[in-house]
């Protein structure tokens, strides 16, 4: 998805517990995310936990269903697949989104997909909410969660 971001107003929210887990690789890029993601929670008003840390995004899904499992209300996950020269791209980028979906609907919690899955590092660059970046991501899918949360609330 990539566009016009909807503007969402989500107010304070400081009484949910929100999880973030980043991958290890691509460092640079997963910290800018990382930057987005405690921007949104700040905004909302939400408790900044510490970040969890992963090797890399395929192991986003199991952490974040430890953390929902341990209490958080959401979890927002965040990494940087970049396309290589082998299949493995494809099936890093199926298991972590498959994962991620099957975590969050089977604990009816949401979780905030800020995974980049891209053909080189300056398209994530371009999505990571550095100085000058056309998207925030790391925002983006903090804000998807919190505004789910949001919803469940309020039914």
């Amino acid at each position: 998805m990539s566009g016009a971001v909807p503007k969402i107003s989500l107010g304070d929210m400081s009484r949910f517990k929100v999880a973030v887990i980043s991958a290890s690789w691509h460092k640079e890029v997963c910290d800018a995310l990382i930057a987005g993601a405690k921007r949104a929670l700040l905004e909302s008003k939400v408790t900044i936990s510490p970040v969890i840390f992963v090797p890399g995004s395929f192991e986003l899904p199991l952490a974040a269903q430890y953390a929902l499992d341990s209490g958080a209300d959401a979890a927002v996950v965040l990494g940087v697949v970049v396309r290589g020269e082998t299949p493995h791209f494809d099936y890093v980028c199926q298991g972590v989104t498959d994962g991620v979906m099957q975590v969050s609907l089977s604990r009816s919690k949401p979780i905030g997909f800020g995974v980049l899955t891209v053909e080189n590092i300056e398209q994530a660059i371009a999505r990571s909410g550095v100085p000058g970046s056309k998207e925030d991501k790391g925002f983006d899918a903090t804000v998807a969660a919190l505004d789910l949360l949001r919803l469940r609330a309020s039914l």
